[in-house]
């Protein structure tokens, strides 16, 4: 891990790296190190890749779920310049916490059918919204 770390400070100067609870990308220059886990190093490249790929905000929670996919496209892409053995299963897994998460997010309470997320983070049922319209 230490010589991968060394090589990205070497080739992206202008990132910050830390150490921290949990693998993470803060906006706009710095990566965070979580505890040691195995396949950290496909993490590091992950966040890695939010860095360059500017990721800053998403205006909803699919948008973020896009940001994610993405990132892990690009850490696929640096795992081959990095000498990194990347792991389809992680990625999967990862992403799906997130898919997880989405699809309970938009499920709506009263009525269970998907809801859609406007750009003001607001979730709408149309069934509900129908309904409470008409009274």
């Amino acid at each position: 891990m230490d010589n991968l770390l060394n090589r990205i400070k070497k080739d992206y100067p202008e990132l910050s790296i830390k150490n921290g609870k949990k693998f993470t990308f803060r906006p706009p220059k710095t990566i965070i190190i979580g505890p040691s886990e195995p396949k950290m190093e496909l993490l590091l490249l992950h966040e890695l890749g939010h860095a360059l790929l500017h990721h800053e905000d998403y205006k909803t929670h699919v948008d973020r779920l896009k940001m994610e996919s993405d990132a892990w496209e690009k850490a696929k892409e640096l795992s081959l310049k990095y000498d990194v053995e990347f792991d389809d299963d992680l990625m999967q897994t990862e992403l799906d916490t997130y898919r997880d998460w989405l699809y309970k997010k938009s499920r709506c309470p009263i009525c269970g059918l998907t809801r859609f997320q406007t750009p003001d983070f607001k979730y709408h049922c149309p069934r509900c919204e129908l309904l409470l319209n008409k009274k």
